[in-house]
């Protein structure tokens, strides 16, 4: 990894990053979309797909066994080396206060070939994403995902 594309995206001493999805949908990936500042600004935006998921270290918010990121949302969920599998259906991401849905979450796994692996990724979106996107003419068309990821069986990462 060459120092131009490394990140240190890391929290004071103390500090953890462990948002809920619904914290994730309101407080950062909302934001994010409608060009609002984010307080903190520590979720990094990443090309994604270029990478394999084990080459996404230091490129990502690290906390714990999950990886941060924002990403912008492409048909093609291909690498170098395996490509992203969609896994069911898009779950609804609801705010605790109002049960409004906020967002969707959908669920992804890599596979290398034919052959799956422990790697998952959780993409989030907004609800209206298409209402969120209009706010802005650079993000028409366009709308940003927040992507998160966990390590899990024998150091595998789960993004979500």
């Amino acid at each position: 990894m060459d120092a131009a594309h490394t990140h240190n995206f890391t929290l004071p001493p103390g500090f953890r990053f462990y948002p809920t999805d619904e914290e994730l949908v309101v407080h950062f990936l909302h934001r994010k979309a409608a060009l609002l500042p984010c307080h903190p600004d520590v979720i990094p935006d990443l090309a994604l797909f270029p990478y394999d998921p084990w080459e996404l270290d230091g490129k990502a918010l690290g906390e714990g066994n999950q990886w941060y990121f924002y990403s912008r949302k492409t048909d093609a969920r291909v690498t170098a080396n395996g490509y992203w599998n969609p896994l069911g259906r898009d779950e609804p991401v609801v705010a605790s206060a109002t049960a409004e849905v906020v967002g969707m979450k959908k669920y992804f796994l890599f596979h290398v070939g034919d052959a799956k692996t422990n790697w998952v990724m959780h993409e989030y979106r907004l609800y209206n994403a298409a209402a969120a996107a209009g706010r802005s003419s650079r993000r028409r068309g366009r709308p940003k995902r927040s992507l998160r990821g966990r390590r899990r069986r024998g150091g595998a990462v789960v993004f979500g």
